[in-house]
């Protein structure tokens, strides 16, 4: 991973999902650890998210999920980055992703997911991992 510019995450929200703090804590996380951070915020779409990843050249994908909308847009989203050729590593976090959920959202190319209990040196190493492999490619 090339030192001249930090790590780039795009933060969003899918659908009607309206709560923000924990978005807003793990932004300041990826901050305080020297990433940039490009927040999209609410009412997220796949399409939307996707340009958003595109334009901003970021390094990591992350949802922030804190209601089910995840499991109804995800699909279109994964399908839509495959159909653009778009390789970029998404991850998904939240309060609600039970340990079924994370192992769907796995098999079907999440790279990495965080749930209650995630501790800030986890979250920050898989990230830096995670971006580093798709920053060689």
């Amino acid at each position: 991973m090339s030192d001249s510019r930090p790590i780039r995450v795009l933060l969003s929200m899918f659908g009607l999902d309206q709560h923000e703090a924990g978005a807003f804590a793990v932004a300041r996380l990826l901050r305080d650890a020297g990433m940039e951070v490009v927040y999209q915020g609410r009412f997220g779409v796949p399409e939307a998210i996707v340009e958003a990843a595109v334009q901003e050249g970021v390094d990591i994908i992350g949802l922030s999920c804190h209601s089910w909308e995840y499991l109804y847009y995800l699909d279109d989203m994964l399908q839509l980055m495959k159909d653009r050729g778009v390789t970029t590593p998404v991850v998904v976090g939240g309060s609600v992703l039970t340990q079924g959920d994370r192992d769907e959202l796995i098999s079907k190319g999440v790279a990495a997911t965080f749930g209650p209990g995630s501790e800030s040196e986890e979250i920050i190493g898989q990230l830096r991992e995670l971006a580093a492999a798709h920053q060689a490619a």
